[in-house]
């Protein structure tokens, strides 16, 4: 995994909290990175307003994109004894995944980091449209921080997937374990991996008289052990820290971070989009809104986002 280098931070314009910019300020510590703290802002009254010249709208926008860099570098303020170098930017445009996606581009960052939003009553990670949009689309790294701290010794989970042997999957989970293993050896942090596999299908256990539904489960699990074991060893991970459940991905993710107390889940993400991701959708929009730590959504080698010919 290559350093973190350049940091895009997107920051909420509803809160005086930055958790994101935060822990972009404690990752680029780590690594010697340049920050880039961005927001993009619209407000449609302003197009509106017809009695306006083109001129005069111009004006307003500027004068509401000055405001706003000025409170970021208020925010900013907070961090001038840092030795990271943090950068601001304020644009506008109506539709801020796709303004985030394309700065991410344009300007070759290594990771985006933004904050998500907590719910008081339970306590659960609400991602919003904007997040989900950044996991399927953004061709760099993703990171979604929660408002807390990265522990000394704490524990980053991936989650790999070992159902299939093809070369995508594989080159991804070596992706996801080697972010894992570089923010580890600068975080002083485990790295655990974990796997869920399908239980018994219940049509064949009913369909099927002489169905063995132990020894079908067994077999499954036993191959999902050894196959998850390979990749430990490939990477120098104890076993004691491999940990491979029953279940389905969105369920087993969520309990093992929690049970772990973990400080950050890492995972794939396919980019689906269209019908196929409303059918479908990803196990990262399935896990989210379950786990109460940061989530590190990595995209496959080769991807390209439907935003790049933008």
């Amino acid at each position: 995994m290559k350093d973190y280098k350049k940091l895009l931070v997107v920051v909420d314009p509803t809160s005086d909290k930055q958790p994101a910019l935060a822990r972009a300020v404690e990752l680029a510590s780590k690594n010697q990175a340049a920050i880039t703290v961005f927001l993009s802002i619209f407000d449609f009254s302003y197009e509106m307003t017809s009695i306006l010249s083109g001129h005069e709208r111009e004006a307003m926008r500027q004068g509401v994109i000055a405001q706003r860099k000025a409170w970021i570098e208020d925010l900013v303020e907070a961090y001038s004894k840092t030795d990271s170098v943090i950068e601001t930017e304020v644009i506008w445009h109506n539709r801020p995944f796709e303004s985030i996606i394309q700065h991410a581009i344009a300007g070759e960052y290594d990771l985006i980091v933004k904050g998500t939003h907590e719910h008081d009553k339970l306590k659960s990670v609400i991602f919003t449209p904007t997040d989900w949009h950044l996991m399927r689309k953004a061709p760099v790294p993703v990171l979604l921080v929660k408002e807390h701290d990265w522990p000394v010794a704490g524990k980053i989970l991936c989650a790999v997937n070992v159902g299939s042997e093809d070369d995508d999957h594989q080159s991804l989970n070596g992706k996801i374990i080697e972010h894992a293993q570089g923010l580890a050896q600068k975080f002083d942090a485990q790295v655990h991996l974990v796997n869920g596999y399908p239980g018994t299908p219940v049509n064949l256990a009913i369909e099927l008289p002489d169905f063995d539904a132990h020894t079908y489960s067994e077999t499954i699990r036993m191959q999902h052990e050894q196959r998850v074991g390979s990749l430990a060893n490939t990477f120098g991970i104890s076993t004691d820290f491999c940990h491979v459940k029953e279940g389905l991905p969105e369920d087993v993710i969520p309990d093992l971070a929690m049970h772990l107390d973990a400080e950050l889940v890492i995972l794939g993400t396919v980019g689906r989009t269209g019908f196929s991701a409303a059918l479908i959708g990803n196990t990262a929009e399935h896990v989210i809104d379950s786990i109460n730590c940061d989530l590190l959504a990595i995209k496959p080698d080769g991807y390209h986002s439907p935003l790049e010919e933008s």
